[in-house]
């Protein structure tokens, strides 16, 4: 009767909700011995698990968490025993209560959580599901981290808003089993057991926490959960933006935004890295206007092909910005296509009233906060790396959900600060470097250019940096420039948008002693695929893939490791914009999209880049990769920028062509470089085109198609 009474106050005071009760019935139909797991996030986690799991669960608890009353009070209305997880007897007890046919509960972390995330796992709870052969049941605590029963106390996090009785959801997932393929023994096997309970936990992480909503809701939710009088945003000009801040000038922007745009769909938003681009981005969206990413350093050729794809009619900028980046022939080259709105006129419109209203009535009142999910939220453009760019559409959900998958394969604490230089027209800059932060309650400092490569390091020094995203030719300009303790701070660098060189690899080794933790995504799925992290890395990988990815690869003729990577997920895009159909939306064939790299995955699920589909050239009958000649090329020069093309051969059907900035490389040095790395003739580039600046996209990505030019016309002209 007290168990039954404590039940009923505790669902009260929490708000407990639990989601997944179907799966526990479906284990329990397995007549199997079941083994519950779960994050450890409070005091309360135990309490909650023993009433509102179904069947009566025996515990498995450190001894260091029974010694005081307030322990004991919680664990009385559980079944446990006490043991020291350093202890081989542990584990023996557990698999002695499942084989009594006792549903056992274990905290794999072994100790509560002081990061809010997922900590390291101890192998003795993998070693007791493989003892017994138990069905393994997630369970995911969300908001008891919230609460005062944490270990995320007000002096170490004063940005997170603890709560006596905060809302708490315990989410049940399916049943699982870990099981060892055959021949896997000894050390090898404990690895894998160990690996295979980590991922289920990672990946539970997610599971949990993805739940379709807007981004406006999302907003809204984070000012529930973070102080929201804590700054979130920092730009170059000193402007700050607080959470409060940001979804009150979301809601006053926004209303006054949509008394223009009408009834627009989309919109063009072309602004750099600062405070204003988030306010828009957000006001955007509180009146259900998709944003239209523009690529300002594009040209205007690719701008106007983009407003014709998405059939923008007003683009969003700043008079400010147009001055500072010498945009002024690009806004005379489209005025006749669209109107411009200048942020600094709309500002001048807001008056008392308006800030009044925004206070009374704040975002929960916009048609944003109750928008659809599956509905359009921004609009991105490929990079025209490799043709003409293309309209991706993403969704609430596709935004949402990476965020999350992210979140579950990275650690990252409110307040901590994220410096982002990757513009926000890329999808690597939009969702990794500003969306995720400040929807997680972190910081971002928004710096406008990532070529700045003496005044970056610097800021990233001053500014106390922890986590940092760029691309390979990013972090090679900052190491040039950076003094060894510029990075001190840094515990992430984060790469991705392009291959990451060993050499730069090697590089932060030796002077900064920083790993960087290479990533790997495109535009279309918002952009997460796979990254590397502390607690899994693999020299030369792109990581593991995130949370809830399926993918498939798909044999090419010629190519003997690896194949065409096809994924599906819920970050997958909505569909394309094609400049040849503009408005229509192409969606991905039953789901999934073709990334058009080839890559490998290996046992443990390290995803490994071969290169581009469309970057091999068939000479003499065999498939070159075009990738793996640059690689060999930049061992032995790493100073410079080289980049390999393929033009016609009459003999051999295909011939590579080197473009490089070096000036001291000769066909005799690549002809060495190429015995050293014990490549075949093939693999030698016949010609070497010195140019004075190889091209480069804004997103840091190699300009291939303009280097494919510069190929063609010294044929031509040849």
């Amino acid at each position: 009767m007290l168990k039954w009474l404590v039940k009923i106050i505790i669902k009260w005071m929490y708000r407990v909700e639990v989601r997944g009760l179907e799966n526990y019935a479906k284990a329990k139909q397995n007549n199997r011995p079941i083994l519950l797991i779960a994050n450890h996030v409070s005091l309360l986690d135990g309490l909650l698990i023993g009433l509102f799991v179904p069947g009566e669960t025996t515990f498995m608890v450190h001894k260091s968490h029974t010694k005081k009353w307030y322990e004991r009070f919680f664990l009385s209305y559980v079944t446990y025993f006490p043991v020291d997880f350093f202890s081989p007897m542990a584990t023996k007890h557990m698999i002695e209560a499942l084989k009594s046919g006792q549903q056992s509960m274990i905290f794999p972390e072994g100790r509560i959580t002081t990061t809010g995330s997922l900590m390291k796992v101890y192998e003795g709870t993998s070693l007791v599901a493989d003892k017994t052969n138990a069905q393994v049941i997630p369970i995911f605590i969300k908001g008891a981290e919230l609460s005062t029963f944490s270990y995320l106390d007000g002096s170490r996090f004063a940005w997170i808003k603890q709560q006596w009785f905060p809302k708490i959801t315990l989410s049940i997932l399916p049943p699982t089993e870990i099981k060892v393929p055959e021949g896997v023994k000894g050390h090898a096997r404990h690895h894998y057991l160990n690996e295979s309970l980590y991922q289920i936990m990672r990946d539970s992480r997610f599971y949990g926490s993805f739940v379709p909503k807007s981004l406006t809701q999302m907003l809204v939710e984070a000012t529930e959960t973070y102080d929201a009088k804590e700054e979130v945003i920092e730009d170059i000009n000193e402007q700050r933006l607080s959470l409060k801040k940001l979804a009150l000038g979301a809601k006053i922007l926004g209303k006054k935004l949509h008394q223009q745009l009408d009834d627009e769909a989309r919109v063009g938003v072309m602004l750099p890295n600062v405070s204003g681009i988030s306010a828009t981005f957000f006001a955007l969206q509180a009146y259900n206007h998709t944003p239209a990413m523009i690529n300002f350093t594009a040209g205007l050729g690719p701008i106007c092909s983009a407003c014709e794809t998405a059939e923008l009619k007003t683009i969003i900028t700043s008079h400010k910005f147009v001055e500072a980046f010498n945009l002024q022939p690009v806004i005379e080259g489209l005025s006749d296509q669209v109107k411009f709105i200048y942020l600094e006129e709309v500002r001048e419109q807001i008056g008392l009233f308006d800030k009044l209203g925004g206070l009374l009535f704040g975002l929960k009142h916009t048609p944003g906060y109750t928008a659809d999910a599956e509905e359009e939220a921004v609009v991105l453009f490929t990079s025209g790396s490799e043709g003409a760019p293309k309209g991706v559409v993403l969704s609430h959900n596709n935004l949402n959900a990476n965020i999350e998958q992210i979140t579950a394969m990275l650690s990252l604490l409110p307040g901590e600060l994220i410096f982002n230089a990757l513009p926000t027209f890329h999808s690597f800059g939009l969702t990794a470097g500003m969306l995720w932060p400040i929807l997680k309650g972190a910081k971002v400092f928004l710096y406008p250019s990532p070529l700045h490569y003496a005044v970056i390091p610097e800021l990233i020094y001053q500014k106390d940096a922890k986590v940092v995203f760029g691309t390979d030719t990013f972090y090679t300009g900052y190491a040039r420039k950076a003094d060894p303790y510029d990075f001190y701070s840094v515990r992430g660098f984060i790469a991705g948008a392009e291959r990451l060189r060993p050499e730069t690899r090697e590089l932060y080794y030796e002077k900064f002693h920083q790993p960087i933790f290479e990533g790997y995504g495109v535009t279309e799925t918002a952009p997460v695929l796979a990254v590397n992290t502390p607690m899994h890395y693999k020299h030369g990988s792109v990581g593991q893939f995130i949370p809830d990815v399926e993918y498939r690869l798909e044999p090419v003729p010629g190519i003997e490791e690896g194949g065409r990577l096809f994924v599906k997920g819920p970050n997958i895009m909505k569909g394309y914009l094609m400049p040849d159909n503009p408005g229509v939306l192409q969606s991905p064939e039953e789901g999934w999209h073709d990334t058009g790299d080839i890559v490998d995955v290996d046992a443990e699920g390290y995803v490994w880049i071969k290169g581009r589909a469309k970057r091999f050239a068939k000479i003499g009958g065999e498939m070159v990769s075009l990738t793996a000649v640059e690689g060999y090329i930049n061992r032995c020069c790493p100073e410079g920028h080289h980049c390999v093309v393929s033009v016609p051969d009459a003999r051999k059907g295909e011939q590579l062509v080197l473009v490089t900035d070096d000036a001291s490389l000769s066909r005799n040095t690549i002809k060495e470089a190429a015995k050293e790395a014990n490549v075949s003739e093939l693999y030698v580039p016949k010609t070497v085109i010195l140019v004075e600046t190889v091209p480069v996209l804004g997103t840091g990505k190699t300009n291939y198609p303009e280097v494919q030019k510069i190929a063609e016309r010294h044929f031509g002209e040849a």
